[in-house]
């Protein structure tokens, strides 16, 4: 598989977003006070937080498909993009309401936002340039 610069920059932010989400999905799924300040006491909250582990995983293999697939690179893009401005933007309100969390919840907020803005620039980019 031939990648272009094009390739590159429309999908390298997928390929980021994989790396770090699939480590975080299974921080979140099984071990979630080793690298966050979060401590579970009942079934329901590993229970939920098993659910975030597949919802993250799942997007995550989405992005990978858009990667290597091209009818799945629009979605991707879109999918992408709304995760991670929904993760950052949800951060954000977090921060206003609720105060300031630890370094990796605050690296985490510019990080979705970057990613999720450099989505919609790579989104609209590949849509503009594959619909003229």
């Amino acid at each position: 598989m031939q990648l272009t610069n094009k390739d590159i920059i429309t999908k390298i932010h997928l390929i980021i977003s994989v790396c770090i989400v699939v480590p975080v999905s299974f921080f979140y799924g099984f071990n979630q006070s080793s690298q966050f300040d979060i401590h579970l006491d009942t079934i329901d909250e590993h229970n939920f937080f098993k659910a975030i582990m597949g919802l993250y995983l799942g997007f995550s293999t989405l992005w990978i498909l858009g990667v290597f697939k091209a009818n799945y690179l629009k979605i991707a893009l879109v999918t992408n993009m709304i995760f991670m401005l929904g993760l950052g933007f949800g951060r954000l309100l977090s921060l206003t309401l609720d105060g300031v969390p630890t370094f990796g919840y605050q690296f985490g907020t510019f990080a979705e936002l970057f990613l999720g803005f450099y989505g919609l620039w790579a989104l609209l980019s590949h849509h503009t340039t594959t619909n003229t």
